[in-house]
């Protein structure tokens, strides 16, 4: 039997091969270019000559506090709003002069906007099954566009499902779906994590970069939420009272901002009122031994919390008082109050340091620093 065994012949054992990554559909995506918008509802301004490009597959953060423009912009490219004067442009054609429908825009709202009578799988069906006879799918390619938007947004099985059986986070990933069905040129989220809890939040941030990815649609999305922006974006554009402030990457943006403002709301910083005169930085008519350039003049100098040392009584720093102390994540925050004004400013030190006691005395001086027209 062995050597019959031995002498035997088999067939070659031909492993399958590995199923390739699924490919997914895409509308073809394309540029934007907002040219001197501005919008005003009555006599109340909310964009004021607002230019900006967004490069096709870019993903671009709108980023201000509430009242700043950002949705109202979002509403203008949607064709929810129409601009008071300026131009949208989609790919080079005119943007303004196209239906909602023309604009194959796709839009995720803060508050999931589901149909809740309807199944999962409907709700991401519906813009595909709504349209007109002549342009809509078959109900095979539409049943097999929703299965692949299931797989995407990681839903798979849950097809049959409605809303109210669904977390706040799978809902908004039936959002996106729904959207994503129409094979949008443009892909616009309306603060779309809003209404979630923050570790909900971090975990679909994570996800919908991944998406972005794989889908390339050039996708502009809403927050007021500086760390959202800072993890998603390629590009962030700070909006206030409805102008740009600054525009450019999430490094440009926190290690080079533009102006107080931007420094205040992408990350956090102290602010203090200066003069320059002579080559030489005052606070309150004292000196700060810091490098201080440009003509005389008042100025504002801008430094985060982190770039700030306590040097012990040395000239040159800056004087104050420790009026209270916290934990702040992996450090320990400082509340100062130095020069004669009593000026309010945040320091981190490690988590290590020694324990302060409120009234205890220090001298401050930042190691890195902007300095602003006043």
């Amino acid at each position: 039997m062995e050597a019959a065994f031995a002498d035997a012949t088999f067939p070659t054992v031909i492993e399958p091969d590995p199923p390739a990554p699924r490919q997914w559909s895409r509308g073809v995506p394309v540029d934007v270019t907002i040219e001197h918008v501005v919008k005003a509802f009555a006599e109340t301004p909310a964009l004021h000559d607002v230019s900006l490009k967004i490069e096709a597959g870019e993903l671009v953060a709108l980023l201000g506090p509430s009242g700043s423009g950002k949705t109202t912009l979002l509403r203008v490219l949607a064709g929810l709003e129409f601009p008071t004067s300026g131009r949208v442009l989609f790919g080079g054609e005119d943007a303004l002069g196209l239906s909602v429908q023309e604009r194959h825009i796709g839009f995720v709202f803060q508050s999931y906007a589901l149909f809740k009578s309807m199944k999962v799988f409907d709700n991401i069906a519906f813009g595909l099954t709504a349209r007109p006879a002549r342009t809509r799918p078959s109900r095979a390619k539409i049943r097999d566009r929703v299965l692949e938007l299931l797989d995407l947004v990681q839903l798979t099985g849950l097809e049959n499902r409605y809303p109210t059986q669904l977390s706040g986070g799978q809902r908004q990933r039936v959002a996106l779906a729904r959207a994503l069905a129409i094979e949008p040129r443009i892909l616009l989220l309306d603060e779309p994590f809003g209404a979630l809890d923050a570790k909900v939040r971090r975990d679909l941030r994570r996800w919908l970069r991944e998406i972005h990815e794989q889908t390339g649609h050039t996708t502009v999305f809403v927050t007021h939420d500086q760390e959202e922006a800072v993890e998603l974006a390629d590009r962030i554009v700070v909006l206030n009272r409805g102008k740009i402030e600054q525009i450019g990457s999430p490094d440009e943006i926190y290690d080079r901002p533009a102006s107080p403002f931007v420094a205040s709301f992408i990350g956090e910083s102290s602010a203090l009122p200066v003069r320059i005169e002579d080559g030489r930085l005052f606070l309150d008519d004292r000196p700060i031994e810091i490098g201080a350039t440009g003509k005389d003049g008042p100025r504002t100098l801008v430094f985060r919390p982190h770039d700030v040392e306590l040097p012990g009584a040395r000239p040159g720093g800056i004087a104050g008082r420790i009026i209270a102390e916290r934990r702040h994540g992996a450090s320990r925050r400082l509340d100062v109050e130095i020069g004669m004004r009593r000026h309010r400013i945040e320091i981190d030190v490690p988590a290590n340091h020694p324990r302060s006691n409120k009234g205890d005395r220090v001298s401050v001086l930042p190691t890195r620093w902007w300095l602003f027209d006043a």
